[in-house]
């Protein structure tokens, strides 16, 4: 279902598509419904392009873009934790960040890279902060990746960022653009079904992604190449602080994406079972991450989505989980305005 592509998070073979790298958080600046549950686009709206790789100049700067691309498209083997070279292991996990970021964070609603570069530096919820691109990217390595921060300013990280750049090519800060992120389809007004879900994995993932969610190495065990399919679940996927453990991202995500293959535009699986099947999934065993209490300083800030608390609110933790959530939207609302109205009255 949630399989690897490989030219650049790209052949859409049995080696193509996943679930794994920025962290999954979409960018608020942009809107990321899909055309048919959102109003027609502005005039003004950039069409969704993606700059080639081609036309760019043989110099040290293609060069850098290609190995950015690299990164994102072959990180197992190049940053790993089967990399023979133990000063190159930053990543924890085997997966590569086009997992998430499908076809080299190229692919609309595929959690893409394009535009992403002109939102930075832009205010962080889950830190509390104004924080730049290098931050998320650091994110993204110590929570989907599993792994631990790049080395500031080493090729790695410059590398990356430059690919992200180049794919904003002519985008300017605050541009709409239809496809950023993972979509927003219509949420259940009931808690989503991991029951259910489990039920949906076996029909439609498990013959990729493995009965048990392990996914499908491209060779044996510590060849360094990582997976053909990544796995969901289990020591070798992301930790309990990313992105995708959120239902709302994972749920849209598979629902605009999967099984590999499928688009936006003819979606295989239901809405209702899009919400079930993520929920399963996000529901299974893990690696943890340390600190996550931390996050979010401002709780009143937190994603009503978020599956680890503390709390603003005082709904159960499994309802943040697994929803309804516009009841926990609208406490939020209600703490917000009961908020601003003792700061007025200082």
């Amino acid at each position: 279902m949630i399989e690897n592509s490989m030219s650049i998070f790209a052949s859409l073979s049995i080696a193509a598509a996943g679930i794994a790298l920025l962290c999954t958080t979409v960018p608020a600046r942009s809107d990321t419904s899909p055309p048919a549950s959102r109003s027609p686009a502005k005039s003004a709206e950039r069409p969704w392009d993606v700059p080639d790789l081609d036309k760019l100049p043989d110099d040290d700067w293609e060069s850098t873009v290609l190995r950015g691309r690299d990164l994102v498209a072959k990180t197992a083997s190049l940053i790993g934790p089967e990399n023979p070279d133990p000063a190159r292991r930053f990543a924890g996990n085997n997966l590569n960040c086009q997992n998430c970021h499908l076809e080299a964070g190229t692919k609309k609603f595929g959690l893409p890279f394009i535009g992403v570069y002109a939102d930075f530096p832009n205010y962080r919820a889950r830190s509390g902060a104004v924080g730049t691109i290098e931050d998320r990217i650091q994110g993204c390595m110590t929570r989907s990746m599993n792994g631990k921060p790049l080395p500031a300013g080493g090729p790695e990280m410059t590398a990356i960022v430059a690919y992200m750049k180049f794919l904003s090519t002519g985008r300017p800060v605050g541009s709409a653009m239809t496809g950023r992120g993972a979509g927003r389809m219509p949420e259940l007004r009931r808690a989503a079904n991991p029951v259910h879900g489990k039920a949906i994995y076996a029909q439609t993932c498990a013959a990729c992604h493995g009965d048990h969610g392990q996914g499908r190495r491209a060779g044996p065990p510590g060849d360094g190449q990582g997976y053909a399919i990544p796995p969901l679940w289990g020591t070798d996927s992301f930790n309990d602080g990313a992105g995708m453990t959120r239902l709302i991202n994972a749920a849209n995500f598979i629902h605009n994406n999967m099984p590999n293959g499928t688009n936006w535009e003819q979606p295989a699986l239901s809405v209702d079972d899009s919400w079930d099947v993520a929920a399963f999934i996000d529901s299974q065993p893990r690696p943890q991450k340390s600190g996550l209490d931390h996050d979010f300083p401002k709780r009143i800030e937190k994603p009503v989505d978020a599956p680890y608390g503390p709390y603003a609110d005082k709904f159960d933790p499994a309802q943040h989980k697994l929803g309804p959530f516009q009841p926990i939207r609208d406490a939020i609302k209600e703490l917000t305005s009961a908020q601003a109205g003792t700061q007025s009255s200082k």
